[in-house]
Order: structure tokens, then C-alpha cells, then sequence
């Protein structure tokens, strides 16, 4: 290693009090913060400096060290000549395998379950198809009396509040449209279907590109617009908790919508 490299600050590599490891508990706390530090570095992070990865994992230097010592001996870090990090190809694999071992609908239906559980209608997410949208998974309500919809039906992205929320987050211009944005939800009753209302809010993937709307939907007499407003948060909770599980951690592309809300 280059004497740059070796060269450090002296509170960079003097030994901080140990903590007291109690011990499985300590292997446990080892692990977790070996994942903080790979977590720590963002989609744009080419490198990071030991005194930035030390911010960001909110943990001393001489731990970040030692454990970034520990990653590079399994290649999931590489040590640059001038002292910076990145992620090494152990990394690139595990990321890998898991984009090629991943399917969506092992995230997406089971937070539609437990939306339409906590709400008591039926839950579904559209994506756009060209100039529509389209139902890709849905899951009824536990209501005797509820609005069905029908699984790959194309219908009107103008027309019900989960097709004008995909218009607005794909950046329609216009009052509503601006209104949605800076609310993060819209809802709608009768727009599309006498007597159903929904309630929508939008749903992001990869480098937070919008990938669709998720919505409630039942008949208007049970969710007047009263009810409608105070179920918009738990559908925003819903969406945002869809859009982490399917983008990752927040980054600089992270909608605002999605930082405000997301608890």
C-alpha cells in the first residue's frame, strides 16, 4: 500500500475504548454495522473517505476501520491507492443475484393485503400502458358489497384517482396535476364508475422511477370524501413503504413526496 495510504491521522488508527461485546450479541452488532457501512454508500458513490463513511454510519473511525478491513478480506470492499473506498465485485455479485432472483409480486401482494386489511376495502396497483392503465395485482376486501375490477383491464389514465396520479408523477402539467404532486395523493368519486370512490397515492422503483399507483377502491357510500381524506396517510404509508422495498434506501433522485411521508 502506497505511504499516502498508510499515513493517517492519529485519531484515524488509536484504538477507541472497546465495547463490551456480551457474546453472540456482539458477532450480531459486528454484523449489523458491516451492513451499515455497505449501506452507506449511495447510487452516485463512486468512493468514500473513511471520515465520510465514519459520518454517515454514525460509528467511530477506528471501528469503521477495523471493519472495512474485515469486508476488503472478502472483496465487498477495495481500498483505493489514495486511501478511499468503494464497493468491490462481492458486492456487484450479491446485487447480482438478487436482481436476477427477484420478483415484484413477492413484495407487491403482500402490501396490498395488509392495506386492505388495515383500510377494509379492496387494494390494488396500475402501471401505465402507453396512453392507460392497467390492474397488474389486486386484492378484495373482506366487505361483502365492494368495487371489483378486473386484473389486466386497459382503462382511461384521465379518468379515477389512480390514473391521475401516474399522469401527475409522470409530470402532466396543470393545476391537478401540480396539486397531486405536492400532495402526494389524490382521490376520486364517481369519476370513473358511478358510486366507487378510490384514494391513490404513487409507487417508485429503481433509481426512483415512478412505477405506478397503488389505490383503495369501494363504493362512494362507505368512503365519502371525509373518509377518503383520512385514509389518504395510511395509502401514502403504503406506497412508500412499496417504493423502499422496491428502490431501496433514499438517495438525491427520492422523491420529496416519499422523504415527507415515509414515517
Amino acid at each position: 500500500m502506497r505511504n499516502a495510504a498508510r499515513s493517517r491521522k492519529i485519531s484515524e488508527v488509536v484504538e477507541e475504548p472497546r465495547e463490551a461485546d456480551a457474546g453472540a450479541t456482539g458477532g450480531v452488532t459486528a454484523v449489523t454495522r458491516a451492513l451499515q457501512l455497505l449501506d452507506a454508500f449511495g447510487m452516485q458513490d463512486g468512493r468514500l473517505g473513511l471520515a465520510e463513511l465514519s459520518r454517515r454510519s454514525g460509528m467511530h473511525k477506528t471501528t469503521a476501520l477495523r471493519l472495512l478491513r474485515t469486508l476488503a478480506l472478502s472483496g465487498y470492499v477495495v481500498q483505493r491507492d489514495d486511501g478511499d473506498w468503494r464497493l468491490g465485485p462481492a458486492a456487484g455479485w450479491l446485487g447480482a443475484r438478487y436482481q436476477s432472483s427477484f420478483d415484484a409480486n413477492n413484495v407487491v401482494e403482500p402490501m396490498l393485503l395488509a392495506l386492505s386489511q388495515a383500510t377494509g376495502e379492496s387494494a390494488a396497483f396500475y402501471v401505465r400502458e402507453g396512453n392507460s392503465r392497467t390492474c397488474l395485482a389486486r386484492v378484495e376486501g373482506p366487505q361483502p358489497i365492494r368495487h371489483h375490477a378486473r386484473m389486466g383491464a386497459m382503462l382511461p389514465l384521465e379518468l379515477g384517482s389512480p390514473g391521475r396520479v401516474i399522469l401527475a408523477f409522470s409530470g402532466e402539467p396543470g393545476k391537478l396535476y401540480e396539486d397531486i404532486r405536492k400532495k402526494g395523493y389524490h382521490f376520486s368519486i364517481g369519476e370513473r364508475e358511478k358510486n366507487v370512490a378510490t384514494v391513490s397515492a404513487p409507487v417508485f422503483g429503481l433509481r426512483w422511477a415512478l412505477l405506478g399507483s397503488v389505490c383503495i377502491s369501494g363504493p362512494a357510500d362507505r368512503l365519502p370524501k371525509a373518509k377518503l381524506l383520512g385514509l389518504a396517510k395510511t395509502i401514502m404509508k403504503a406506497a412508500n413503504e412499496l417504493s423502499y422495498a422496491l428502490a431501496g434506501r433514499p438517495t438525491a433522485e427520492t422523491p420529496t413526496v416519499v422523504s415527507t411521508w415515509h414515517p
